[in-house]
């Protein structure tokens, strides 16, 4: 990847920042949701703050957290690690979802304007900063589009007082998106993305709107890593065997055959050229198109390592793609 593509410009801000990402939650550790564990098992605080700092002496600046990982803890652990390099580091946090830092647990949502403007102090508070770069909403769906201008004039008025730079939504909902994508300082559309699972719609619509495309679960939730096979299993005590019905790729705590099988489909393509499997994943989408931010989540140096050697190597090619989508029996 060239100096060049290994950027992106946030058009409604216009600020350049990396084409990748770091996605927070794993280095949040344990916590609870809906009585299940919504972490991804234990994170070494020390060893996320090394990753961390590596990442930005590899070119990454996007740094994508919530007040939801770890209940907090996430948000603190990226604090500590900047301190002193703050202004390096484009910070994404989002609201939404109640945490409860002593218990480790999510006990609700709150989108009222009094509790944003609490949400947001809170998370300053943890980040031990002044200001947020990117404010997104983490709650998937508001069924009123009323509901969801509230929000939105909320964030506004943190924009006019400096306390965020700008802001968006983590939804898969098109209708959703369309409530805030005019508003003066939306700036991005937090979105599933992954080889496995394409949302042209979405791409297409943050594209129109001049949007950041922001991909969470760009490894399928560490399934692109490569590391499972039909034998393995994750316990109760990580998101992906808890049992939450919205995690797609496993099951009971197995990887689900479907997707293996698509994967072998496609492994010696997204291997290509050298990359690693999360290489050429990432690459995968580096190819959807230039406002696209992935953001792999992490828990050790190494793995950052690895996940910035995605913008060495930088999209797969056209003829690439097309195979990726005749081998998946996509259109």
């Amino acid at each position: 990847m060239s100096e060049q593509t290994a950027r992106r410009t946030l058009v409604r801000p216009g600020i350049e920042v990396s084409a990748m990402g770091l996605g927070c939650w794993p280095i949040g550790g344990p916590f609870l949701l809906d009585g299940r564990q919504d972490g991804y098992g234990q994170a070494d605080d020390a060893e996320s703050i090394r990753a961390l700092r590596r990442a930005l002496d590899l070119g990454i600046n996007v740094f994508d957290t919530s007040d939801a990982y770890g209940a907090g803890h996430s948000e603190r652990v990226i604090g500590e690690a900047f301190k002193g390099v703050r202004d390096q580091a484009f910070i994404i946090t989002k609201f939404g979802y109640v945490p409860d830092e002593q218990k480790r647990e999510i006990t609700g949502t709150d989108v009222s304007p009094a509790y944003i403007r609490k949400a947001c102090e809170a998370s300053l508070r943890r980040l031990d900063t002044d200001y947020i770069d990117m404010y997104l909403l983490h709650v998937w769906q508001l069924t009123q589009r009323e509901e969801a201008e509230q929000v939105a004039d909320t964030l506004e008025a943190l924009v006019k007082e400096g306390k965020i730079g700008s802001f968006g939504w983590s939804t898969d909902l098109l209708e959703c998106a369309s409530w805030f994508a005019t508003m003066p300082h939306c700036s991005a559309i937090e979105m599933n993305l992954n080889v496995l699972q394409d949302s042209p719609e979405l791409l297409d619509f943050c594209r129109k709107h001049d949007l950041a495309s922001i991909n969470r679960s760009p490894l399928a939730m560490g399934f692109l890593s490569g590391k499972f096979t039909a034998e393995s299993f994750i316990g109760k005590d990580d998101v992906r065997g808890a049992g939450h019905a919205w995690v797609a790729f496993f099951k009971d705590g197995k990887p689900r055959q479907e997707f293996l099988d698509a994967l072998a489909a496609i492994r010696e393509i997204l291997s290509s050229k050298g990359r690693s499997l999360v290489q050429g994943a990432l690459a995968w989408i580096f190819a959807r198109g230039p406002h696209t931010i992935p953001v792999p989540g992490f828990k050790s140096v190494k793995q950052v390592e690895d996940l910035a050697g995605a913008l060495q190597h930088g999209p797969l090619s056209a003829d690439q793609m097309a195979e990726i989508d005749r081998l998946l029996g996509r259109k």
